[in-house]
């Protein structure tokens, strides 16, 4: 049995998220541990909300509440759509726990005693109506390049070209629409990644397994133009884990808080201490996850992202690891990282502020959850950016789910019903038919095992597919239906070997649509022992073995339904 971690990129508090979120890291993370856990690993899934930072600050003061209350509500909100997705996380934390408080504050202690961090005073601009500084992105004004009147601070969305806030023409706050801006100096903490930047790329060099686009992301940020940069680390914010040096105070930083980027990847290892202190377990359990002399040498650490997050997770993050290991400590490093592109919506991309696509409690709300993971799964972003439309939606749960797969299960147990009543029937032997199709799935079922063992998703669906697709076939060849007329004997064997194709469709299938393979799993009254031989799979449901006939298990989607959804989602979220 094997030991693995896995974590998904935390979601960001200020509102639900839409699919592309949803496939760029926790759905396909969950599949992942579906997976390994089927394979009878020792598996831990850590997943949390990311509440810090200026965003969450104005979520806030929208909805009228204070900031802890806001994410508080926000994190059950997010708690129960993952739950809705049937997301197995076995925990889902809160960056802005107790936990992760006293963590990011000890790791900044270890970085400063390892020289990677150096108080500098820089200039940043100060809304007076706003009575804050206010980050890059939260100043808006014309673009001297193209001109366009919306361009922010960092950048400009409409030319792209890279900016500084005192480049803008009538500069104003994105939060108020104050011009009342002023520059003024203010202190914060940089963490110096360019002196761990040898040490980062013959890290990212030994990672020879690693996806091209995490590596290539990685090595454009450590490479291009002067190198990596070092990073401020700390905020003039009020929400936020406050700046210490583990316990003690940190002179110059009194009122200031951690940057997000800089708290947000220490939850995954506060997550694991939330999910043991949560349980009444001592530190030990979630150390031997997490740091190597503590037991943690044999785990395998999976991290699932859009290419968006690439940086922070193979720079920024890891400096801040082999930093503290610098000191004598023993952290875990990750040993791979799944990245991914992003799913575009229609014809053009998912919009959170334009209410554009659809978002987890509106698909929810429409069909549940295993057409979505299996629509979303199989069109993963995996190798270039992927397209939503409603008629690639429609046609993959029309033909596969309900054409395919469905429709084989339920014509195998309400004919066996017919025929032969509620059990496994007896009867009649195995012939060449039969073999070719153990021959034909003990290749196939090899082969869906290696994909999901390299996480290649979009690969590993079209593999489970064509599975489903073999038991039609074979049933379409060997008509049980007339064989009974003449041999019942042989539709017998027939069934006998079908009803087992379902069991065996339950175990492979419940990583992508889990309610489906439970139901499955359910009907035929049996255990989900992954199928190391597939022959004694398909064995594994004796004569007189008693099974319920499931309900349907998907149904159609319909035109009208398809072009109501397509109309509904356009735009402006209600």
């Amino acid at each position: 049995m094997s030991r693995v971690l896995i974590t998904s990129a935390i979601p960001y508090i200020n509102g639900i998220k839409h699919l592309g979120n949803l496939v760029g890291s926790m759905l396909p993370a969950d599949l992942y541990a579906r997976y390994r856990r089927g394979r009878g690993d020792e598996v831990l899934f850590l997943c949390a909300t990311d509440e810090h930072g200026t965003p969450a600050e104005i979520a806030a003061q929208k909805a009228g509440k204070p900031v802890a209350e806001y994410c508080a509500e926000m994190w059950q909100t997010q708690k129960a759509l993952s739950d809705g997705f049937l997301l197995s996380f076995d925990k889902f934390g809160r960056s802005s726990s107790p936990q992760n408080r006293q963590l990011t504050q000890h790791f900044a202690a270890k970085l400063h005693e390892a020289g990677l961090i150096e108080e500098r005073t820089e200039t940043q601009v100060y809304s007076n109506a706003d009575g804050r500084f206010l980050p890059d992105r939260y100043i808006e004004g014309t673009c001297p390049n193209c001109g366009h009147d919306k361009a922010r601070g960092d950048q400009c969305e409409n030319c792209t070209k890279q900016l500084d806030p005192v480049d803008l023409i009538e500069p104003r706050s994105a939060i108020s629409g104050s011009t009342d801006l002023e520059v003024r100096e203010t202190k914060h903490l940089y963490l110096l990644q360019s002196k761990m930047r040898d040490d980062l790329r013959e890290w990212i060099d030994t990672r020879t397994d690693w996806p091209i686009l995490t590596t290539s992301i990685a090595k454009k940020w450590l490479d291009d133009g002067d190198g990596l940069q070092d990073r401020g680390i700390t905020r003039d914010l009020e929400w936020g884990v406050p700046v210490r040096r583990g316990d003690g105070d940190w002179p110059g930083m009194e009122g200031k808080v951690f940057y997000v980027w800089f708290d947000a990847p220490i939850e995954y290892i506060a997550c694991a201490k939330e999910w043991t202190d949560e349980k009444g377990m001592p530190d030990a359990d979630w150390q031997r996850w997490w740091r190597t002399d503590h037991g943690a040498d044999d785990v395998r650490y999976v991290q699932f992202m859009g290419k968006d997050n690439v940086p922070f997770h193979t720079l920024s993050f890891p400096v801040t690891i082999m930093g503290a290991n610098s000191t004598g400590e023993d952290w875990k490093l990750v040993d791979y990282i799944k990245s991914f592109n992003y799913l575009n919506y229609d014809g053009g991309q998912f919009s959170t502020s334009q209410g554009r696509g659809v978002f987890m409690d509106q698909a929810l709300s429409i069909l549940p959850a295993d057409y979505w993971r299996w629509y979303l799964l199989r069109n993963a972003p995996e190798n270039g950016d992927s397209e939503f439309t409603w008629e690639t939606f429609q046609a993959a749960s029309n033909r596969d789910l309900a054409d395919v797969l469905g429709n084989f299960v339920s014509r195998v147990t309400k004919f066996c019903r017919s025929k032969f009543d509620e059990t496994v029937p007896q009867g009649g032997t195995y012939g060449p038919e039969e073999e070719a199709v153990i021959a034909d799935l003990t290749t196939r079922v090899a082969e869906y095992t290696r994909l999901m063992d390299a996480i290649e998703i979009r690969k590993a669906a079209a593999e489970l597919r064509a599975i489903w697709v073999v038991g039609n076939e074979y049933l379409q060849r060997t008509a049980p239906w007339t064989a009974f007329k003449e041999d019942p004997d042989r539709a017998a064997a027939i069934i006998r070997l079908s009803l087992s194709l379902i069991r065996l469709y339950g175990i492979l299938s419940q990583p992508f649509i889990p309610d489906a393979a439970n139901a499955m799993l359910k009907a035929m009254r049996t255990d989900a022992a992954w199928p190391n031989d597939v022959s004694q799979a398909l064995d594994a449901l004796p004569a007189g073995h008693a099974f319920d006939v499931p309900e349907n298990l998907f149904a159609k989607i319909t035109d009208e339904s398809r072009d109501d959804w397509a109309a509904r989602f356009s735009g402006t979220r209600d």
